[in-house]
């Protein structure tokens, strides 16, 4: 088995598995949550079928047939997206961090970088037509434009307070809401802000004007605030929550509704007179809503969730779907069959198109073919010979050395098998050490499919075993983490064995002072070549860390990763072709073996714990709040 899986901590949370999205097949996309993971911040509706929202990570989706079906739109940047504005079918206007500005006007089909001027995060954007509209954002930061955002103009708003909403009714009459309750209004298309007095000093998120004198704006707290002059006068109205509200959209003078954190839907019938909570389905946190005509709406909010109403915000339906548990594993036999585990387990048979709940539940998973496999977490070792449509429990062992004071368990992290008897499992218990407790590495191994398993190695030279790859029937690496025993020395730990697991001989690679060296994933192709990735700490020249052997592990090079970020998972199918994944959602591909590794865009920032590539397109990478991304052109 020539990929190795991964772990990280993880976290429950299942919703139903489904598919509603469409997509162009190139790069990586996504599979897991449907039609994506990434937060949305903001959405906008042209009429009850078409809404735009746009997100993390550039995100942008849009719907034609009020949300059946998605459409991820090319948006050429990776910047998060916090508003959106449509004036009609075909132009719109985003606007996002570091003063990002697009613009389309074919729907979407195109979008262009304008240039803002800024370098200041844009929050919210308002058009009033094809060509007049503001954006304002951090440290008050007011832009106009007035020729479709060919030119923006920076406009004096008196105030270094966050702006992060604003809400125009025409070209001359509008209103920004902020930090500290700041709300400033504008009856001159902006060439002059006066501010106004909220009553508050609760932060103000989102705002929503109907006509010049009628709007509500909404904040933290639960802080829901309307007036009917303008903003001459506003008045608190009682929202019956302490939540942080954050968005806020009317169908007309009396029907609206405000969406904020922990999946906080409250909407009202008669203009705030009173406000009523309603059940979402969710608890993630809703950052946008918008209404179209004939009661229907739309909330966007945290990992992807899409809400829709079509009874005035009475009831809501999701729209986004898949888990939100984290995937810290994931195993392919070949373009069809695989599974992606952590908070359960979940299998594929048509290349991740349509995913099953398998339940259980584990952090790594190595499987031979469409029925043979193994998924390990916790102190458990699950075995599967029909594709994961039941899972035996497989006993073990206690180990001596897992005995601080008292016998421990071992928690597992990483798993490989080589053929249908040869495989270990690796992992880490708490012992003794100079007196007091500490991780040890923990290593079990069996020749005979599981049902027996024997101690191998307890190495105490690391402190967690996290990952383990067999190249062939013989020959197998671990990897893990630094040196307790030598501080202020620390050291990067390997084991390695060439007689399919009868003895194991412990490798110390890369000290160094003071720094920790942390491994979390080996992919081991043939008896030679192994590729290990992780993190080294040092400040310095620490960061990304891959390292390379082309003696089975007897030796290894440091390869230049170019990143600081932390590496967790590493997939490769020759000597030449390999993949890795890490934090913030990194991609990085070699086609030499490691001398040059290139970026990729993997369309999130969600951390990435672990990548499984079939041959040299075809691969998954798996990570948090159930992400589940596919490739089948190499990532390119």
């Amino acid at each position: 088995m020539k990929t190795v899986f991964k772990v990280l901590v993880l976290f429950v949370g299942i919703t139903g598995i489904g598919t509603s999205a469409s997509f162009a097949q190139s790069g990586w996309f996504w599979q897991n949550p449907l039609p994506q993971g990434n937060h949305l911040w903001a959405a906008a509706t042209l009429d009850p079928s078409t809404v735009v929202t746009v997100g993390a990570a550039g995100t942008i989706l849009r719907t034609t047939d009020g949300g059946t079906t998605w459409t991820l739109q090319s948006s050429g940047t990776t910047t998060t997206l916090r508003g959106v504005s449509f004036v009609d079918a075909n132009t719109g206007t985003a606007v996002g961090d570091f003063g990002t500005i697009l613009r389309t006007t074919d729907g979407g089909t195109t979008w262009t970088l304008q240039s803002s001027g800024t370098s200041n995060s844009l929050n919210g954007v308002s058009f009033v037509d094809a060509e007049t509209g503001t954006a304002v954002g951090a440290f008050g930061t007011i832009l106009r434009s007035t020729d479709g955002g060919a030119t923006w103009t920076p406009q004096s708003s008196g105030t270094s307070n966050s702006l992060n909403g604003v809400s125009f009714v025409d070209a001359e009459t509008g209103t920004a809401v902020g930090a500290f309750g700041t709300i400033l209004r504008s009856t001159d298309g902006g060439t002059t802000w006066t501010p106004q007095s909220s009553g508050t000093s609760n932060s103000l998120n989102g705002v929503s004007f109907l006509d010049a004198g009628t709007g509500t704006a909404v904040g933290a707290s639960g802080t829901i605030l309307y007036t009917t002059d303008g903003g001459a006068t506003w008045t608190r109205q009682s929202s019956g929550t302490t939540s942080t509200l954050i968005g806020v959209g009317f169908l007309d003078a009396n029907r609206g509704c405000a969406v904020g954190a922990g999946g906080t839907i409250l909407c009202t019938a008669d203009g705030g007179g009173t406000w009523m909570l309603e059940p979402s389905a969710t608890t993630e946190e809703l950052l946008g809503v918008r209404f179209a005509a004939d009661q229907t709406g739309w909330a966007v909010g945290g990992r992807g969730t899409i809400l829709r109403t079509d009874d005035s915000g009475a009831t809501w339906t999701p729209q986004s779907s898949g888990t939100t548990t984290n995937l810290s594993g994931v195993s392919f036999v070949d373009t069809n069959a695989g599974w992606a585990v952590g908070g359960t387990i979940l299998h594929t048979t048509d290349g991740g198109a349509t995913w099953t709940d398998q339940g259980y539940g584990g952090v790594a998973a190595s499987f031979l073919d469409a029925n043979l496999g193994w998924v390990v977490g916790g102190n458990t070792i699950l075995h599967t010979a029909d594709g994961g449509a039941s899972w035996t429990r497989q006993s073990f062992p206690a180990v001596s050395e897992c005995n601080c004071f008292f016998p421990t368990q071992p928690s597992f992290s990483g798993v490989s098998f080589a053929d249908a008897n040869t495989g270990a499992v690796v992992g880490k218990c708490l012992g003794i050490a100079a007196h007091h407790c500490i991780d040890i590495g923990v290593l079990l191994h069996t020749s005979d499919g599981g049902n027996t398993w024997a101690y191998s190695l307890a190495a105490e030279f690391a402190n967690a075993l996290r990952a383990v790859s067999f190249a062939d029937a013989q020959s197998a690496i671990g990897v893990g983490d630094s040196r307790q025993d030598l501080q202020p020395f620390f050291w990067g730990s390997t084991v390695r064995t060439t007689n399919g697991g009868a003895s194991w001989q412990i490798g110390n690679i890369l000290y160094r002072m003071n720094y920790s060296l942390v491994l979390n994933g080996v992919s081991y192709v043939d008896a030679n070549t192994a590729t290990a990735v992780g993190y080294d700490s040092d400040p310095v020249s620490g960061g990304g860390l891959i390292i390379r052997t082309t003696d089975g592990g007897v030796t290894w090079t440091r390869q230049s990763s170019g990143t600081s970020a932390a590496l967790y998972g590493v997939s490769f199918v020759d000597a030449n072709t390999g993949t890795v994944v890490g934090a913030g959602g990194l991609v990085l591909r070699t086609t030499d073996g490691g001398a040059n590794w290139t970026s990729q865009s993997s369309g999130t920032s969600y951390l990435l714990t672990a990548v499984s590539f079939v041959d040299a397109n075809t691969g998954w990478a798996v990570g948090s709040v159930g992400t589940i991304l596919h490739t089948t052109t190499g990532g390119e």
